[in-house]
C-alpha cells in the first residue's frame, strides 16, 4: 500500500526515502543516523538540492548542507541552468549624434547602424589628440 507521503516523494528519491523509513522504524529514540544514510542523502542533495532533499527525507537542513559540501564541493541548487536572453532585433536602425565644441573648433559625429559604439570615448580621443 502506497501512502500519501510516499506519493509526494520524487522518483529519484524513492529508494533512499524507503531506506530512511526502514531505519527510523527499527530505531527508536535519539540515535544518530548512520554515516551511510547521510552519504546517500548528501548525494541526493547534490542532485536535487539541499532544501528539497532535507524536506522530503525529514533531515536537518544545515547538517545535510554540510555533508553535501563535504562530499564534493558546494551543493548546487536543483537543476541549475543558465539561459541567455537575446532581445529581438528592431526593424529600424538606431541613430546617434554627438556634437562637441571646444577651443579648437566644432566636431559633429553622426552614427546610424544596428550597434552603438562608444562614440563619446572615440570623440574625446580624437579631439584631445589633435
Amino acid at each position: 500500500m502506497v501512502t500519501k507521503a510516499q506519493r509526494e516523494v520524487p522518483a529519484g528519491m524513492q529508494r533512499i526515502y524507503r531506506r530512511f523509513e526502514r531505519w527510523r522504524k527499527s530505531h527508536r529514540g535519539h540515535l544518530p543516523i548512520p554515516e551511510g544514510l547521510w552519504a546517500a542523502a548528501a548525494e541526493l542533495a547534490r542532485e536535487h538540492g539541499v532544501f528539497r532533499t532535507a524536506k522530503v527525507l525529514h533531515l536537518e537542513y544545515r547538517k545535510l548542507k554540510h555533508m553535501a559540501e563535504a562530499a564534493g564541493g558546494s551543493a548546487p541548487a536543483a537543476a541549475t541552468t543558465f539561459l541567455e536572453l537575446v532581445p529581438p532585433q528592431t526593424a529600424g536602425l538606431s541613430e546617434c549624434v554627438i556634437e562637441l565644441e571646444g577651443p579648437r573648433g566644432k566636431m559633429r559625429i553622426q552614427w546610424k547602424g544596428a550597434t552603438a559604439p562608444d562614440l563619446a570615448g572615440l570623440s574625446r580621443a580624437l579631439w584631445e589628440s589633435a
